[in-house]
């Protein structure tokens, strides 16, 4: 094919090839964060493994982009990089969730500790590296097909360098915002793969070529539409049959399952939930119930009225056990995922007239002046801690919020042995700001409530208001929670706005929680292979 295509001599289409390249990059490095999410969660560690193999990828690509354009300018194999490129991203959607389960399904056998880093990090590298390496070759290459000589070359590559960088904007914005909520983490990948796509045809058409008859286009076309029937399914936890909701937002991957007489909410597929409502309308026995020593410990039995302030609501597990089984609160709850409030009111009979408002907690408590009886904080966004729901300054928000015999209730999940371990840096946070700190772990779970208040009779409150409990369920309950509280003597672990490692905390703790459900398959492997697992499992 000749590398002289009359579509070359107007330079625009060439700064739409940067455009274009510059907003497909983005948008993968956006759609590589959701589709890894479900598995890996999307906390600042997963996002420096995205964004760190992308920039090896482009760097890569930007080397070998100059030094081919150098020894063999000819535009074709800049535009047949751009069709593989395109037909990679394309079968992503297809393949890449399959790949990520047998990259974690390998690894887990073989790591000891950093587990999810490490398995980020290699299905970083071979789902995402390669499409990025040949985007990277645009810039260096179309610098060399677009600069005719040295009177107007900083022009020239300023104009293309500026068109990346609009078109990296947009693909910025489109997928968070528009693409993703709307149809979804494959068909956002499957359109900008036939953007990419398309833009190559045009180029190769563009000099007369039968597009039968070069047979890299028909082929080409073929694939894609192959991905587009096979890919355009938005299930990550594609070997679940029993999901009654699965779909994403604009923070988080969403799916909604019955298991029993439960209705479960989770963001993950790998570890954990998020919200539980029981179909019975009793205890739930979890964490949520627990949290309720915290309007004991404020005098729910003497007041007329407590106010009680939700710092991530979910799906309202709390706030409806809360107006369940007592009669004199108000509820306000704060929820940052608008789209989670919806599924609350449609799947887990979340009451009406609570008022949630969409917005994060920390800031939500820096725009109001009310004050609470009790504040509970459960702020986890899929397996970690949002850094800023973490610090002494942000406790010290909480308290400012809190009436004179106030409680916070904070839950803290992924409870960790070792020392140093994410619950005691919490811990003892919560301690620079509150002298009476109490806790408790959960039966059965791997979640620990702390009670926090500078009142110094709220032990008393609660024994005192648990004995006027007339449910036998409930007050059951509350004495074993009573039972297990352990006054917290606080440490040095101290976090703040400033330095609030909680990635590295949670990874560490995660790291146990997997050791010790995959220590038991390590012994049978080790003694009988992978048909003793396969056997296990059956």
């Amino acid at each position: 094919m000749s590398n002289k295509r009359p579509i070359l001599k107007n330079k625009a289409f060439l700064y739409l090839t940067e455009f274009f390249s510059g907003m497909s990059v983005m948008a993968v490095e956006l759609g590589a964060s959701r589709l890894m999410a479900p598995y890996f969660s999307s906390s600042q560690i997963v996002w420096t493994i995205i964004i760190g193999t992308i920039m090896i990828a482009m760097a890569l690509g930007n080397i070998y982009g100059g030094r081919s354009a150098d020894k063999n300018p000819n535009p074709d194999r800049l535009y047949s990089r751009i069709i593989i490129a395109a037909l990679w991203i394309a079968l992503i959607p297809v393949v890449g969730k399959y790949v990520i389960l047998l990259i974690s399904g390998l690894l887990v056998f073989a790591v000891n500790s950093n587990f999810l880093i490490i398995a980020g990090f290699v299905a970083c590298m071979i789902i995402f590296v390669f499409p990025l390496f040949l985007l990277g070759t645009v810039t260096p290459s179309l610098v060399k097909f677009t600069v005719d000589n040295l009177d107007d070359n900083g022009k020239l590559v300023g104009n293309l360098n500026a068109s990346n960088t609009i078109g990296s904007i947009i693909g910025t914005f489109v997928p968070t915002f528009i693409s993703i909520p709307a149809v979804g983490t494959s068909i956002t990948f499957l359109i900008f793969a036939g953007i990419l796509l398309l833009l190559a045809i045009v180029y190769f058409l563009s000099g007369g070529v039968n597009f039968l008859k070069a047979r890299k286009l028909p082929i080409s076309l073929a694939v894609f539409l192959v991905c587009v029937l096979l890919g355009h399914n938005n299930s990550f936890a594609f070997w679940q049959t029993d999901l009654v909701y699965e779909g994403e937002s604009i923070y988080n991957y969403l799916q909604v399952y019955e298991q029993g007489d439960e209705v479960v909410l989770s963001t993950n597929v790998l570890f954990g939930v998020q919200s539980v409502y029981k179909k019975e309308k009793g205890l739930t026995g979890m964490y949520y119930d627990y949290a309720m020593a915290a309007p004991y410990m404020s005098g729910v039995k003497d007041k007329d009225n407590i106010d009680i302030l939700i710092l991530g609501n979910g799906t309202g597990t709390y706030a409806t056990q809360c107006r369940r089984y007592f009669d004199n609160v108000s509820i306000e709850a704060v929820e940052i995922d608008e789209k989670i409030t919806k599924l609350a009111l449609k799947y887990f009979e979340f009451p009406e007239d609570i008022n949630v408002t969409t917005y994060d907690g920390r800031a939500y408590l820096n725009a109001i002046d009310d004050k609470y009886d009790v504040i509970m904080v459960d702020a986890y966004q899929d397996i970690t801690i949002p850094f800023q729901m973490s610090s002494v300054e942000f406790f010290t928000l909480v308290k400012d919020h809190l009436k004179d015999d106030g409680v916070m209730v904070v839950n803290m999940n992924m409870r960790g042995s070792s020392e140093g371990n994410i619950n005691q840096y919490l811990a003892d946070t919560i301690g620079e700001v509150f002298s009476e700190i109490y806790t408790v772990d959960v039966w059965a779970s791997s979640n620990r409530e702390l009670f926090a208040s500078n009142n110094p009779q709220m032990m008393n409150l609660l024994s005192d208001n648990m004995a006027k409990e007339s449910d036998s369920s409930l007050a059951s309950l509350m004495n074993r929670v009573v039972s297990n509280l352990e006054r917290y003597e606080k440490g040095q672990y101290i976090m703040t706005d400033d330095k609030a490692p909680v990635e590295l905390l949670g990874m560490k703790v995660i790291d146990e929680m997997i050791q010790d459900e995959v220590s038991n398959y390590k012994e049978i492997y080790e003694e009988g292979g992978i048909k003793a697992i396969l056997d296990a499992l059956q």
